[in-house]
């Protein structure tokens, strides 16, 4: 694959677009570090992958879920026990708006 030459303007809008202010110490850094990337990336394009299956998670993947069973409850009965007032098996409050 061709390696892709990063130019100036491209590192520039790479700033840009991280909205950072890179001095040219900092855009020659970047810009030999990009480099690098872009040359690991190439030599992975290189491997021959045929007959691999793609994967979605590097470790074997089951299925966590668990049945949803209720153990202790929601405490509601005792929690309206302690209320002043109940209204259809909630807390009966004093209205505060539109007094």
């Amino acid at each position: 694959m061709k390696q892709i030459e990063l130019t100036d303007e491209m590192m520039e809008y790479v700033g840009i677009l991280a909205k950072l202010e890179l001095s040219p110490q900092e855009m020659d850094a970047g810009r030999k570090d990009m480099e690098e990337m872009l040359d690991y990336i190439n030599q992975l394009d290189e491997l021959d992958t045929t007959g691999i299956e793609p994967l979605s998670h590097v470790f074997p993947m089951t299925n966590v879920f668990r049945e949803d069973v209720v153990e202790n409850g929601d405490g509601a009965t005792d929690t309206l026990k302690n209320a002043p007032a109940e209204k259809s098996g909630g807390i009966k409050a004093p209205k505060t708006i539109g007094e």
